[in-house]
């Protein structure tokens, strides 16, 4: 299995876990060049997740399309192996309908047990 593919099973299996939904989009033929890797919605939010592997960094497209999520309200994630663990914590806290930063992140993993 590929890096990249490692990194987008792990990031998968935490959105299952979530109940999240989640799509990977075509991109040849009828669909556009540059969506990031997985489509979220969570909570009835909009998250664009673009995975890579090692030291590869989004192309100047896939840039340009993050750039334009987060500016529509979106989140949009550059993940890899090295902050994959961070995904639950990025969206929990994205989408929290409290004005507070205090959240109880142990408790909110309890409850998706």
């Amino acid at each position: 299995m590929k890096p990249e593919a490692k990194v987008k099973r792990a990031v998968t299996s935490y959105l299952k876990n979530m109940g999240a939904y989640y799509f990977y989009p075509v991109t040849g033929g009828y669909g556009a060049s540059g969506v990031p890797d997985i489509i979220v919605c969570y909570e009835g939010k909009f998250i664009a997740i673009e995975c890579k592997a090692g030291s590869n960094k989004p192309t100047a497209l896939q840039n340009k399309n993050i750039e334009n999520i987060k500016n529509c309200g979106g989140l949009a994630l550059v993940i890899n192996e090295d902050n994959m663990h961070t995904v639950v914590d990025e969206i929990i806290k994205f989408t929290a309908k409290v004005e507070s930063t205090n959240i109880d992140m142990e408790n909110l993993y309890k409850m998706m047990q």
